[in-house]
């Protein structure tokens, strides 16, 4: 199904959900790895159409906290969320060949981490939709500054990415939360602004920036996994490199 998008850069997060609901049905799901904006997509979801198709990426590497989410979340809204995991045999050579914890070695290896665990897994679950919804906000970081309300997503089969919450502030997040009683990500309460695995986020330090927990080893590279943002060139192709021989073992 190919859809002709209307404009909804004036539409609010709801008119915007409401219209993917109603255009795809059950070939749309919410994309959420439980920080703030997901949940507050996830719950105002939930709200218009309580059978709405949640799935997360389980890296295999995540914090406990995440997991005690997904269980409230499951409690709280009676939904069940369609966990998708890494291969395990590319998992398994990617260990094996370059350690466990290969995504303090640079950033490729790190690049090489998140496209195993978290972007490929994704890319296998978005060729079964014809619509995902993120959480993403224009003012999170540089990367994602253009980001639209609705646009064809030409990294995943060109299928419809909605993005309820582009135009938000990160104090309307938390007014939604408050004022809808969400649920929260415990590590919130222990500093963290942006959470991911375990071995890869941590609180930021005084006077840094919100995502500066991510990777925090790096001193120049672009705070991203690779699900929404695609790398310098040079640090590209090393990860192909790196990918292929991971994926030539069989």
């Amino acid at each position: 199904m190919t859809a002709t998008l209307p404009d909804l850069e004036t539409a609010t997060a709801e008119q915007v959900l409401s219209w993917g609901l109603q255009t795809f049905g059950d070939k749309l799901a919410v994309c959420t790895s439980f920080q703030d904006e997901g949940m507050a997509i996830l719950e105002m979801a939930a709200r218009l159409h309580p059978g709405v198709r949640v799935f997360t990426i389980d890296t295999g590497r995540l914090p406990q906290q995440t997991y005690d989410l997904m269980a409230e979340v499951h409690r709280r809204y009676n939904l069940r969320v369609e966990i998708i995991l890494p291969d395990s045999r590319e998992v398994e050579t990617m260990a094996t060949r370059h350690g466990p914890n290969l995504f303090y070695d640079g950033v490729p290896q790190r690049m090489l981490c998140c496209e195993i665990r978290k972007v490929r897994p994704l890319d296998r679950k978005l060729r079964t939709l014809q619509a995902w919804v993120t959480g993403l906000r224009r003012s999170q970081n540089d990367t994602r500054a253009t980001v639209r309300k609705a646009d064809i997503d030409p990294a995943h089969g060109s299928i419809v990415k909605l993005n309820p919450l582009a135009d938000w502030t990160a104090d309307q997040v938390e007014r939604y939360l408050r004022e809808h009683d969400v649920p929260r990500h415990a590590l919130y309460a222990s500093g963290y602004t942006s959470i991911g695995c375990a071995p890869c986020t941590r609180a930021p330090l005084p006077g840094e920036g919100p995502r500066a927990g991510r990777w925090w080893w790096e001193t120049d590279a672009q705070k991203e996994c690779g699900i929404h943002f695609s790398p310098d060139g040079k640090v590209r192709r090393t990860v192909d490199i790196l990918l292929e021989e991971i994926l030539s073992v069989r």
